[in-house]
């Protein structure tokens, strides 16, 4: 079975009011989808979010013209030599040809992995929670309230791009509001130093509600981040932005974190995505990835952790959550999946079991004209 023809499509969505984290505001999303066809058919969807303009340059004058005319069935080989041309790209083409794969067997994605452990997998909110506007903070635990009615039981905020003092305020609010009840995890985003870091511990001594610490150090010190493990009280995670299993295996080994947080968009294409979550089980760590950016590769990242093994030997059903973007973003709706009560059930049809909105994709086609 061959590739014949691949569609691309550069989607741009301006939000409404910016937002962002520690490290600036957002003042848009995008997302590049791809859509190979088989000369006998049979079709896969593949997601990157990246420049679109390089991206859609990339596609037109290199990939595409190499992927014309490949048999699907090589889709490691294939998926290795667009990672030396660009990673997200060919994590894309990883998606797509994994679901043709699916479709060709009659299986979903998830059979076509050798099953699944669970049919469902959770999820927490995760928030920007900054905004250009004064009462930025009240702001924020409005949102969250709104997102908390809505079924979710565990959420995400950020730190670390105002001063402490104004942060502190903003958690020290959030736990009264939630009664410091509901599980909650803090995101510095590499924001701190170990003095500023340490810091959080006079809180989170008090706290017996945070799931973990995110990203508090820069991670290209690992003494310090070794050494801040042993100062708090709580798991330390990270790692959203380590390209690949390779580059998780020192973290592993120096016992550098509690929880690993790999990326399906800065790994090198699906199985090696894969390879990192099981790579953190056979050194007894725990995994919860990251998935802020895509509705698809999100999708992907739940059959991934829907496949991965037990987090406990006690229970066979255990498994950590996934991120799941709640903020403005119209592409969250390129598939129709929805939390309920913080879990997510796994689509069960051929493929990735789900259809990809079509109506959207014409809505919010870019027209290569400015961003802004």
């Amino acid at each position: 079975m061959q590739i014949k023809k691949i569609e691309t499509f550069p989607l741009l969505y301006k939000i409404s009011q910016p937002y962002g984290d520690a490290n600036g505001y957002k003042n848009y999303r995008t997302c590049y989808l791809i859509h190979i066809i088989t000369d006998s058919g049979v079709d896969g969807w593949g997601e990157c979010i990246d420049w679109l303009p390089a991206l859609h340059l990339g596609f037109k004058e290199r990939i595409t013209p190499y992927l014309i005319g490949k048999s699907v069935y090589h889709r490691l080989q294939l998926v290795n030599t667009i990672k030396k041309w660009h990673q997200r790209a060919a994590t894309a083409v990883s998606m797509a040809l994994t679901e043709i794969a699916a479709k060709s067997a009659n299986l979903s994605v998830c059979e076509l992995w050798g099953g699944s452990y669970r049919n469902s997998v959770p999820v927490y909110a995760s928030f920007q929670s900054y905004t250009d506007r004064k009462d930025w903070i009240n702001h924020s635990l409005q949102y969250i309230e709104q997102t908390i009615t809505q079924g979710f039981n565990k959420i995400k905020v950020k730190i670390g791009g105002r001063t402490l003092q104004e942060d502190e305020s903003h958690i020290h609010s959030l736990q009264d509001m939630i009664e410091g009840k509901l599980p909650i995890i803090i995101d510095a985003n590499q924001s701190y130093d170990l003095a500023t870091a340490r810091k959080w511990e006079r809180h989170f001594s008090k706290w017996s509600n945070v799931l973990w610490f995110e990203e508090p150090l820069p991670l290209d010190n690992m003494a310090e981040l070794k050494l801040l493990r042993t100062l708090l009280s709580v798991p330390i995670g990270a790692g959203e932005n380590i390209k690949g299993a390779k580059q998780f295996v020192p973290f592993l080994c120096e016992n550098a974190l509690d929880i690993i947080q790999p990326d399906l968009m800065h790994a090198n294409g699906i199985d090696d995505f894969r390879d990192t979550l099981q790579l953190a089980r056979h050194f007894g760590t725990r995994v919860s990835p990251h998935a802020y950016d895509g509705a698809l590769s999100r999708l992907y990242t739940i059959f991934s952790q829907s496949c991965l093994s037990p987090s406990s030997k006690m229970d066979e059903t255990d498994i950590e959550p996934i991120e799941w973007d709640v903020m403005e973003n119209a592409f969250s709706e390129l598939i129709n999946i929805h939390p309920s009560n913080g879990i997510v059930q796994i689509p069960s049809g051929i493929g990735i079991g789900v259809n990809i909105n079509q109506e959207l994709i014409s809505r919010y086609l870019w027209d290569g004209s400015s961003y802004w």
